[in-house]
């Protein structure tokens, strides 16, 4: 009998050696609702085994949260160190970060956590090196940062697809699609714009999982691979970046290299850093920042003055809501306007309501019942 292994390697192949055209679209769309349902199924027995370790429990803080991710020994503790000033463990050997060790980086007024994990494996999301704990620190995260060397950049290849295996989508927008299940009816199927299914590929993916009957909706144009990921459900979407480390030990010309390979094969120019020299940390500063896509909300009391020099840090997309809630709970109990200034309103001290959506510096006054 087939190992878990052996099926999912023998549909890969067999979905890369299939033709995609109309006569092929629904078996090769079946094909992937099975590889998904059967890479999903290892994914949660690894998850469930292993019984006796403790897994990693790390409460998010600070205004975001990145995790390292990369290879054993490719320096993510030496880039921790370095980020952040926190003392993880480094050594020239392999799995030296047996744990979670967070840091804190201050950054343009924002607080960001940064957790080191141990170093990821080809095999972790069916569990191996300890992957089903690694993963679940992963899938938490707001970034990621995908670190190799200038020994192993070509690995990002296996970090991305094991990622992606553990239901980890990197870099892209979560798809639009509504999959509602009903006790008949067959498939109906509607969209909004183009369509990238048609409705019998549709129901061919639907059966693999047994679902014979639901009302779907998409919009925009999706794909088969979109569409298995909505009906499988467990996929969440998380911006990344590459970094390679240890530049210095290479000359401008295997860099030059790199960064094309880097490029080609993840679609953006990788930062080139060294860690131990602290060479372009200030610039992977900069763009940890930028990637969580952090605004500032300079907040103004009611008959007071703005404070200017202190704003408050927030993710967009942000609406007065999610600074009420980051404020405090009681501001959106007890909320009855808000006042704002800036480009995010047409006049100066305009009234808004809590789904406003507010824009990079921002003045804010928020305006409460007694």
């Amino acid at each position: 009998m087939a190992s878990i292994e052996e099926e999912i390697k023998a549909i890969e192949d067999e979905i890369s050696n299939t033709k995609y055209n109309k006569a092929t679209s629904n078996h090769i769309g079946r094909l992937k609702a099975k590889l998904a349902k059967i890479k999903d199924e290892a994914v949660s027995r690894a998850m469930a085994s292993s019984g006796g370790g403790e897994g990693y429990a790390v409460k998010k803080s600070g205004d975001g949260t990145v995790v390292l991710v990369g290879f054993p020994s490719v320096g993510k503790s030496t880039l921790l160190n370095k980020l952040t000033g926190t003392e993880s463990e480094t050594a020239s050997y392999a799995f030296t970060t047996l744990t979670v060790v967070p840091g804190s980086m201050e950054h343009k007024g924002a607080n960001i956590q940064i957790l080191d994990i141990p170093g990821l494996i080809a095999g972790a999301a069916m569990g191996k090196g300890r992957g089903k704990e690694v993963i679940a620190v992963v899938r938490s995260a707001d970034l990621i940062l995908l670190l190799g060397d200038v020994y192993n950049e070509k690995h990002i290849n296996v970090l991305i697809k094991e990622l992606n295996d553990a239901g980890i989508r990197l870099n892209k927008e979560k798809p639009d699609i509504t999959i509602k299940k009903t006790s008949n009816g067959g498939i109906r199927f509607n969209t909004v714009g183009r369509a990238g299914l048609d409705l019998e590929e549709i129901r061919s993916m639907l059966a693999e999982n047994k679902v014979m009957n639901a009302d779907v909706l998409t919009r925009g144009n999706v794909t088969q691979d979109d569409f298995v990921d909505a009906m499988m459900g467990s996929r969440v979407y998380i911006p990344a970046f590459f970094a390679v480390n240890k530049v210095d030990l290479v000359d401008e010309e295997r860099r030059q290299e790199i960064i094309g390979d880097v490029t080609d094969r993840f679609g953006r120019p990788p930062i080139m850093l060294s860690a131990h020299s602290g060479y372009n940390i200030e610039h992977l500063k900069d763009e940890i920042y930028n990637q969580l896509g952090f605004i500032r909300i300079y907040l103004k009391p009611v008959g007071g003055k703005a404070d200017l020099k202190e704003p408050l840090i927030i993710r967009a997309p942000a609406t007065v809501e999610s600074v009420c809630n980051k404020l405090h709970r009681e501001f959106v109990e007890k909320f009855r306007y808000a006042k704002v200034w800036g480009d995010s309103v047409k006049h100066d001290a305009q009234r808004v309501g809590l789904n406003h959506t507010l824009e990079d510096g921002d003045i804010l006054t928020v305006v409460t019942k007694a």
